[in-house]
């Protein structure tokens, strides 16, 4: 009977050592925050302990091996962009399609609150996402879609203001924002193909007509010019320069061995007779 008892004795003992190593085994845990991470710690008990939030690690590290049943959260802290895309409706009825980019961090020694109170790893769509697209709305719908391109900058800056203002208090950080790509519908892009080929087009008018005045200018100058010569001319054309241009031209004439010239005077002193007629 003693002997029963002992070997029942030693079953029990070997197993409750069992089951202890058991749980001691699957309750040891060493949590890991890899690097630009933070990571919130807290306790997920079984049997034994209370739960609840245990401490934070900065990565790259570990949290320590605990004979508890930690687990961890781990929330990348660096500067993450996040991109919305839009197809707003502008002032003047036309839909505007384009993407605003905005660089966003979580502050460092900040986890904590981003895991109690905004949602842990859902942080951003849980609080940011909403209101920086009504932000984005707004701003954009105060333009007509032919000055949203124009006003880009001044769009940005207005979004940035009002999203850094809801961060205000938070454990997230605003590092910039930027409008990307501003596509128009097809009809806003046709409208402006047609304008800039009519103002091509203008333009190689303008050029033609420069230059039709400046060939004009130069038709004038060129009639200005054989006007003046004929006008010397008259003047300096007088009787006697004629007859004096007839006697050399008849001594060139007499002394060509080419050619046999009869020459009869029909004028005085042998001069031939130059006609000027009168008015």
């Amino acid at each position: 009977m003693t002997n029963k008892i002992s070997v029942l004795t030693k079953g029990i003992s070997v197993a409750l050592v069992l089951i202890f190593s058991t749980l001691t085994l699957t309750s040891c845990t060493n949590p890991h925050t890899p690097a630009g991470n933070e990571g919130y710690v807290y306790e997920d008990p079984r049997i034994f302990g209370k739960g609840g939030h245990r401490g934070v690690v900065s990565g790259p590290g570990n949290y320590g091996v605990s004979l508890w049943r930690n687990k961890i959260i781990n929330i990348d802290v660096r500067p993450a962009t996040y991109t919305e895309k839009f197809k707003i409706l502008a002032k003047d009825d036309l839909n505007v399609s384009f993407n605003f980019h905005a660089v966003i961090s979580v502050n460092k020694g900040g986890v904590a609150e981003v895991v109690q109170n905004f949602g842990g790893e859902n942080w951003y769509n849980r609080f940011i996402r909403e209101p920086y697209r009504t932000f984005v709305r707004d701003a954009v719908q105060k333009y007509t879609s032919r000055d949203i391109k124009a006003t880009r900058e001044i769009i940005a800056s207005d979004v940035e203001r009002k999203l850094t203002e809801h961060l205000k208090g938070s454990p997230f950080k605003l590092v910039s924002l930027v409008v990307g790509d501003i596509n128009y519908p097809d009809i806003v892009a046709q409208a402006v193909e047609k304008k800039l080929a009519a103002q091509q087009l203008l333009e190689e008018k303008s050029v033609q007509k420069q230059i039709a005045q400046k060939d004009a200018e130069i038709k004038v100058e060129e009639a200005k010019g054989i006007a003046q010569a004929q006008k010397i001319i008259n003047e300096t054309l007088t009787v006697n320069y004629l007859q004096h241009e007839a006697i050399m031209a008849q001594e060139r004439m007499a002394n060509s061995p080419n050619h046999t010239t009869v020459y009869i005077p029909s004028g005085s002193n042998g001069i031939p007779i130059v006609y000027t007629p009168k008015n």
